[in-house]
């Protein structure tokens, strides 16, 4: 017979946040679907750590997971209702909340980009990506805004390469390995995966675009009315989950947590835990800087000309914690 060995200090996070639920009186259940790009990641750490220590369960919530293949798409979807919260890049949120999408940022996720730009191992340089084709996210997406960060200051411009699209990080990943693309935007753990298989790591976006952020949590406004509290203690516990992961003395947990969850190996997901660190990638205090969502929409200013792009239009009235 096959049993299941808990690591000791899950079994006490669990038993702790166990007690804290039956201090208050029972109540059903709250579901709530969250629409995400690709599958399981490093960027939906949070919410895996908010599942298995029990943070969700002491708030009365079950989170769903639902995912789609673009950043795009997740925020069609949820303004369709095919799910109430989502988490994705910020500039389609940003973008589909002025056009008119029944969505509102209330909190940002990823504060600065995590992704890395690797190149066939004949590559070496920045500069050799001159003629060459690159994939990134999609036309819009932020990935190309970063990889522009990136060519610009190397002395390449727009028109200088061939861009090619795809929405997940695993999908660019595959067009590296088979030689489609000359270099790709990819994400943690890949790019740590491309660079141990001999592929050329030319740089990390942060250093950049270190104050460029990178996704936020986004919902459907409608669902939102209708469920203030329930969104309000998602929020809560969420914000007690990015705490967790960011405390150094969790790391071998939230290390198995997410191998768990992902199924990526051991070593991959050690190094993303530390680079997630070094760069403070999440945000731990719940809250919107407009300052930093600002650059966001100077990104789409050529784009939305016809388009009055008041910031304040992006947020959710006494949920959103907005700071300058």
């Amino acid at each position: 017979m096959f049993r299941r060995i808990i690591p000791v200090a899950s079994l006490l996070i669990q038993l702790a946040y166990a007690a804290i639920a039956s201090s208050t009186p029972a109540r059903a259940i709250d579901e709530i679907e969250m629409g995400s790009v690709g599958g399981p990641t490093a960027l939906l750490w949070p919410l895996y750590i908010g599942t298995a220590t029990g943070m969700f369960a002491a708030e009365n919530l079950d989170i769903k997971h639902i995912f789609a293949p673009s950043s795009a798409g997740v925020q069609q979807q949820l303004a369709a209702g095919a799910f109430q919260i989502s988490d994705s890049g910020l500039i389609d949120q940003v973008r589909a909340i002025f056009e008119g999408a029944p969505i509102a940022l209330v909190r940002i996720e990823g504060q600065a980009p995590p992704y890395a730009l690797l190149a066939q191992r004949t590559i070496k340089t920045i500069a050799e990506l001159r003629g060459k084709t690159i994939m990134v996210g999609g036309e819009k997406d932020i990935t190309r805004v970063y990889l522009e960060r990136m060519l610009t200051p190397n002395g390449i411009k727009a028109g200088e390469y061939d861009l090619l699209y795809a929405g997940s990080t695993l999908a660019r990943f595959a067009a590296l390995q088979s030689g489609a693309v000359s270099a790709a935007i990819l994400f943690p753990p890949l790019n740590f995966r491309a660079e141990a298989a001999g592929f050329t790591n030319l740089g990390f976006i942060v250093d950049y675009a270190k104050n460029l952020p990178f996704s936020g949590i986004s919902v459907n406004t409608s669902w939102a009315t209708r469920n203030k509290e329930r969104l309000e203690r998602f929020l809560a516990a969420y914000t007690k989950a990015v705490v967790w992961l960011n405390n150094g003395n969790n790391r071998s947990e939230a290390v198995r947590i997410l191998v768990e969850a992902s199924k990526q190996s051991p070593e991959d997901t050690e190094k993303s835990y530390d680079m997630y660190r070094k760069i403070d990638f999440f945000e731990t205090k719940g809250e919107v800087s407009k300052k930093k969502v600002a650059e966001i929409i100077d990104i789409l200013r050529s784009d939305m000309r016809d388009k009055p792009l008041d910031i304040n239009r992006l947020f959710l009235p006494n949920v959103t914690r907005v700071t300058e």
